[in-house]
């Protein structure tokens, strides 16, 4: 999109009566309080309650709206969040946080340690696959006064201290949503949070309008006078934006990484990769196993060797990324890379077509597949179609389903696939981000759970082995085992440790201070003059 193009685009934007809404800065900035923060958000998010919806664009928001009891430093060390301090037993069994006091909803109501137990034992049971499994390990959650809350576990639980933050368990306001549908409670689309920013509005397909909280907990803070989250669904216009200042920030996919190479370079800007440690996100090609020819290991082993894993890094990541070994990123706990690979050659994966008997139609055609594509900007589109035409070569003809966030998630949930590009998050510990896409019993018809359909009881028992084991050593080596099998296995074709660029205006300052990055609250972020 042309710059006259760009700007005709915001005179409409001034027709249709957001004139008022600031997109630039809207005064001069000293180092404390003050100003806008207009950022891209890409695509637009079914709801903004992340206790409901997972997805990335719904986090990006709802980090600001709702918090936790925890956050991350970038070697994934706990933080205060809603906890202002914690223990945990030497048995490793329980873990006791003590609230801070002077929290309030953004109705004006107070935030207690009931609102925690009814979020962790009512609420994200029904919403939240991850946060469901990760729970289900208590044997008990209470409050015995209004600001100490009490995690009793069955067994111990290795990762469990990982599991607090805001994507894992978001506090609900139990005044909300007690005895409702929670899955379709008004306040899913007008959130209520204790966070230090309030929901103002939402327009469709143009932006979501956050405001400072002033009665947050914290004095003095936030700096920031709101948030606005701009839908800009073109790649190009999201660019020609950060350019011409119309948004000062950038995060995830939001940048085509050719256009961040680019504006990374350019002084007005800073670029960073940190802030996604706690994710540490893998991209790769899920299959469907439950029906031929995906059901066989050797049609998985031939998609695995026509994939070139370094041009997906080099030519569609550029450069963002490391080639990937298997389902546990190298940048988080008990990674092993001494598992079986997969070279990139046609010859070896044609010879597995032929020992399977998949004998070309008269078209060439040995096998029809569907791929939704994840509608996150045109990288995953490019990496799409670069997955359709390796897999042509081999006679393998891939149709490219295209759809909104909506669509495309319902699509994954309810197995309506045979291949899929994704790149879920690690969370910090294999038994809360990567063993939940591989045990048998989380295969369900919910987004981010096994909806492959992949089973091998062996992977089952080291998986839960390794949560509940706490000396590390044993851990990595129950770790390294399950590697091994899965890679083996191959329900999936593991091809880059991604690294995202988050491009800011460099007047903006702590921006990016944990593990979580840009999914944290913003509380401390501010404009230097």
């Amino acid at each position: 999109m042309k710059k006259r193009q760009f700007n005709k685009l915001l005179l409409t934007a001034g027709a249709l009566g957001l004139a008022d809404i600031p997109l630039g800065l809207t005064r001069a900035y000293g180092a404390t309080r003050g100003g806008t923060l207009n950022a891209v958000l890409q695509p637009e998010p079914p709801t903004l309650n992340i206790g409901v919806n997972q997805q990335t664009p719904t986090q990006t928001v709802a980090g600001k709206i709702f918090l936790s009891l925890l956050t991350y430093d970038f070697k994934l060390k706990p933080l205060p969040s809603l906890a202002k301090a914690w223990t945990i037993s030497p048995d490793g069994k329980t873990y006791t946080f003590a609230l801070e006091r002077n929290v309030k909803w953004h109705d004006g109501k107070p935030l207690t340690a009931e609102d925690v137990v009814y979020t962790v034992t009512e609420f994200l049971p029904v919403t939240h696959p991850r946060a469901k499994a990760i729970f289900a390990r208590c044997e008990s959650v209470t409050a015995p006064d209004p600001y100490t809350v009490v995690f009793k576990l069955k067994e111990p639980f290795g990762a469990f201290i990982g599991a607090f933050d805001i994507s894992n368990l978001p506090v609900m306001p139990k005044h909300i949503y007690a005895g409702t549908d929670v899955q379709k409670n008004p306040a899913n689309l007008k959130p209520i949070g204790s966070g230090p920013y309030k929901f103002k509005e939402w327009v469709r397909g143009s932006h979501i309008h956050l405001v400072r909280n002033d009665e947050y907990f914290k004095p003095g803070k936030p700096y920031l006078d709101a948030v606005i989250y701009r839908i800009i669904p073109d790649g190009a216009s999201r660019a020609v934006a950060l350019e011409e200042g119309q948004v000062q920030l950038t995060q995830w996919t939001d940048l085509e990484l050719f256009d961040a190479q680019r504006l990374a370079k350019n002084p007005k800007f800073t670029m960073t990769t940190k802030g996604y440690e706690y994710f540490a996100p893998i991209m790769y090609l899920e299959m469907n196993v439950r029906g031929a020819p995906l059901n066989d290991k050797r049609f998985r082993h031939a998609i695995s060797h026509a994939i070139d894993r370094e041009f997906v890094r080099d030519k569609i990541l550029y450069g963002f990324g490391k080639v990937a070994t298997g389902p546990i990123s190298s940048k988080t706990r008990f990674y092993d890379g001494n598992v079986p690979s997969f070279d990139f050659s046609i010859a070896k994966a044609t010879k597995l077509l032929d020992e399977m008997g998949l004998k070309p139609d008269d078209k060439g055609v040995r096998a029809r597949l569907r791929l939704p594509v994840a509608p996150y900007g045109e990288m995953p589109a490019r990496a799409c179609e670069y997955i359709r035409q390796a897999l042509s070569k081999l006679g393998i003809a891939v149709t490219l389903e295209t759809s909104d966030a909506a669509g495309w998630a319902q699509k994954i949930a309810n197995w309506d696939y045979d291949l899929n590009l994704t790149w879920p998050f690690q969370y910090g510990d294999p038994a809360i981000g990567v063993t939940r896409n591989y045990v048998s019993s989380n295969i369900r018809k919910v987004l981010f759970s096994n909806t492959i359909g992949y089973s091998n009881p062996e992977v089952d028992k080291l998986a839960d082995q390794a949560a509940a084991e706490i000396d590390e050593g044993k851990r990595q080596a129950l770790y390294s085992r399950m590697q091994k099998i899965l890679v083996e296995d191959s329900p999936i074709a593991w091809l880059v440790e991604m690294e995202f660029p988050t491009i800011y205006d460099k007047r903006l300052q702590d921006l990016v201070t944990t593990g979580i990055g840009i999914h944290d609250s913003f509380d401390g972020v501010y404009f230097q003059g």
